[in-house]
């Protein structure tokens, strides 16, 4: 797995942290907010693409792919693949997204236009440089993938689904090995902007890091993010014909719609209680036997939603579960979120901790689940599921089992 987030760069550096229940919110750095309500968001410290790109290609690509770039190259690490060259190329494939692209770019390009016109103003590479597919696409060209090849774009859902349709891709018998994730880079004038226009930020700017609240009375919208979550997924016979320990397997996936709203779930959750229980019945589990769920909990009025989706689910179960939304620390990462969240997933599973959900000091009476408050918890659980629900009413679940070595 490989990840960056506003909590740091790799994943041990994000597991330290969200072990340690530390918050990766701060000011915003990157332009002036003096005339925005919301002055706050993760962004990602310390990232130099050079690790990863050369220097005169990092100026042709935005933000969002050097994460993708980067984020997918220490998976392949992480996997060994680099110690092992795949014999068959056209069985490895590539399924990374974003939820809106190279919006950075897009903003200078427009600029740059209005001050020296379309022959001077804009880069050849500009359409390479904001297009989603390109994450994917440079993945594959670094790599030498050619396989299955595509970005799912389903808004704060794209990192989950990009990993579910992999795994599907790889059941199916079209591929062995998928790079699968998602990727954000949107902390800017007209990313901030537009969901402060639309009333969807914490305006907590004097508390950056109690700013996230999931499931807390006192939320009062969800803090913007930036990064990557890549996931390597490979069939179990082939990554052990190479000597591979996989971390966990992926054993159920679940998507659906609400066609209900552009933003708002149904009352109840409706949509999300099917994607769960696709996502459990494709595992081929009761729901007794879930420990523990990455919950979207954005930090928004949808907490309610979620919580009372799963307490539909999982019934008296419901009570037993461990139920976190990390998003209490990182921010919400959008089209990147669930390939974070899904790697954090695959992590409580791995050390048997559980990580916490911070800032749940007065917790709302319709959030009563067991959110795992504060403290991360040392507590050993065989399934684990991560949701992604996203604009449009676009649901996508994920459960991850442990593997003995």
């Amino acid at each position: 797995m490989g990840a960056l987030s506003p909590l740091g760069i790799g994943i041990a550096e994000n597991w330290r942290r969200l072990c340690a229940g530390e918050s990766g919110i701060g000011p915003i750095t990157r332009f002036d907010t003096s005339e925005y309500p919301t002055t706050i968001a993760g962004e990602v410290r310390g990232f130099d693409p050079t690790r990863w790109i050369a220097k005169k290609e990092v100026r042709q690509m935005d933000l969002f792919i050097q994460y993708a770039i980067a984020g997918a190259a220490m998976a392949v690490a992480d996997a060994g693949l680099e110690q092992s060259p795949p014999a068959d190329l056209e069985r490895y494939g590539v399924f990374v997204g974003a939820g809106l692209g190279g919006i950075s770019t897009l903003e200078t390009t427009i600029a740059a236009l209005r001050e020296k016109g379309p022959r001077h103003g804009i880069s050849p590479y500009f359409v390479p440089a904001i297009i989603v597919n390109l994450a994917a696409g440079q993945i594959s060209i670094r790599h030498g993938c050619k396989g299955p090849n595509l970005s799912h774009v389903s808004a704060c859902s794209t990192g989950a689904h990009s990993i579910g349709e992999a795994f599907r891709t790889i059941v199916h018998g079209t591929a062995d090995v998928m790079i699968a994730g998602g990727t954000e880079s949107t902390v800017s004038p007209l990313g901030v902007g537009g969901f402060c226009s639309s009333r969807a930020l914490s305006t907590r700017n004097d508390q950056p890091t109690r700013a996230s609240r999931p499931f807390s009375a006192s939320r009062d919208g969800f803090v913007l993010s930036e990064g990557c979550g890549i996931l390597v997924l490979e069939e179990l016979g082939h990554a052990r014909a190479r000597g591979a320990r996989p971390l966990a397997e992926i054993v159920g996936y679940g998507l659906t719609g609400d066609a209900h709203h552009i933003t708002m779930p149904p009352p109840g959750g409706e949509g999300a209680q099917r994607c769960m229980k696709m996502a459990l019945r494709d595992a081929g589990i009761a729901p007794e036997q879930l420990g523990y769920i990455n919950a979207h909990g954005t930090s928004t009025a949808a907490d309610a939603i979620e919580t009372h989706a799963i307490r539909a689910v999982f019934g008296a179960h419901a009570d037993k579960l461990a139920v976190s939304s990390t998003k209490s620390m990182h921010g919400h990462l959008l089209g990147a979120a669930g390939g974070l969240e899904a790697a954090i997933s695959v992590l409580a599973i791995q050390h048997g901790i559980l990580p916490p959900t911070i800032n749940l000091d007065d917790p709302d009476p319709a959030c009563d689940l067991d959110y795992i408050p504060h403290v991360a918890r040392a507590h050993q659980v065989e399934y684990a599921m991560s949701n992604s629900f996203g604009f449009g009413g676009t649901n996508a679940a994920l459960i991850f089992r442990r593997l003995e070595p």
